[in-house]
């Protein structure tokens, strides 16, 4: 397992293609200053054993050796032990909306990145819980099964948007009976399940019978309410701009509304409460609250121990080239001279 501890020096390596084309500048005006200064033939005469390749091989030698360097200050560690430690935690599982009307911008910047958002400050709040992530539609899909990875789950999270899936519609049914085969502990005693939508375009007959089997199971069901009550029209944008919005059949805008009263139904049938996602900070308190007051299921998961630095491999590499680069001068090689593998001699 390889972790990198500082990974803003990154940034730095933006230096090299910017000495590459001060390199490139510098030679273009060197040839022409050449160039008025006399004829290139005569100087290469009067010049005989410099290197029109040297000044390359030394800019190589030491952008390698920067960017080696760079690496050092990144600091790349290898875990070389794999250990079982004991945790304690919920099986928690969100189920985001995908469908288009979650592209409406009553809630700043739109509700799917609020959507979004709130999933990513809840598992800011979290310890030891296990976390799993599904995207439904009109069909649920699973992103990422339960983990104690949070750092994955945030990036498959940032991964997820309306045109992930075809089909359109808001199944809430398939997200439940999907997060049901998520929870793989049968003594875990509170598995959690937070539904994030707008509760727009749902089945609602077979979305009663999907939360009592979920409740049979031991799922507690949170609905966590984005957008607004009066509505907003579902724009349809190209290159981020707004060309139109969404019509239905006869031609007329559609208006998305926040259905609160299903979503809170979902919730008083599924053991759990609803929460208006409105204002991030109040619902990811009330929310890091209620997963407090829940009893913790002690698990076992592994992990990578005692990492180990490289950075020593890197900078004792970069500085090797360094000093290797004072020894290429710029004129030309004898023994290179004569096997001319740049095709540097002239025919007399």
């Amino acid at each position: 397992m390889i972790q990198l501890e500082e990974k803003i020096y990154f940034y730095l390596l933006f230096i090299i293609p910017v000495l590459v084309v001060l390199f490139v500048l510098q030679q273009i005006w060197k040839r022409r200053t050449q160039k008025k200064f006399g004829d290139l033939n005569l100087l290469k005469r009067l010049t005989p054993t410099k290197s029109i390749f040297k000044s390359t091989l030394k800019l190589i030698l030491f952008l390698v050796a920067l960017a080696l360097l760079i690496l050092g200050l990144v600091n790349p560690q290898i875990g070389t032990k794999l250990e079982t430690v004991k945790r304690e935690g919920v099986d928690i599982v969100f189920a985001l909306d995908v469908s288009k009307s979650m592209l409406a911008e009553d809630i700043a910047p739109n509700r799917i990145e609020k959507g979004k958002r709130l999933v990513s400050e809840i598992i800011n709040q979290l310890g030891s819980d296990r976390i799993g992530i599904i995207a439904y539609a009109a069909q649920a899909y699973p992103q990422l099964p339960i983990t104690t990875d949070y750092g994955a789950a945030k990036m498959f999270l940032q991964g997820m948007n309306t045109d992930m899936l075809s089909s359109q519609g808001t199944a809430i049914n398939q997200a439940i009976e999907l997060a049901s085969t998520y929870y793989d502990d049968e003594n875990q005693t509170n598995r959690v399940l937070f539904i994030i939508s707008d509760g727009e375009d749902h089945e609602e007959d077979s979305t009663t019978d999907a939360v009592e089997k979920a409740v049979e199971q031991g799922i507690h069901i949170y609905t966590i309410g984005v957008g607004k009550t009066k509505g907003a029209p579902i724009p349809i944008k190209r290159n981020g701009v707004v060309e139109s919005f969404k019509k239905d059949m006869n031609g007329e805008t559609v208006i998305t509304k926040l259905n609160e009263t299903i979503l809170q139904d979902i919730a008083d049938d599924g053991n759990g409460e609803y929460i208006n996602g409105d204002n991030t900070n109040e619902a990811v308190t009330y929310i890091k609250e209620q997963l407090n007051k829940m009893d913790k299921k002690e698990f076992e998961a592994k992990q990578f121990a005692e990492y180990k630095d490289q950075f020593q491999w890197f900078v004792g590499a970069g500085f090797l080239l360094l000093f290797l680069d004072l020894f290429v001068l710029d004129r030309k090689t004898k023994w290179l001279r004569k096997l001319n593998l740049f095709n540097e001699k002239k025919n007399d």
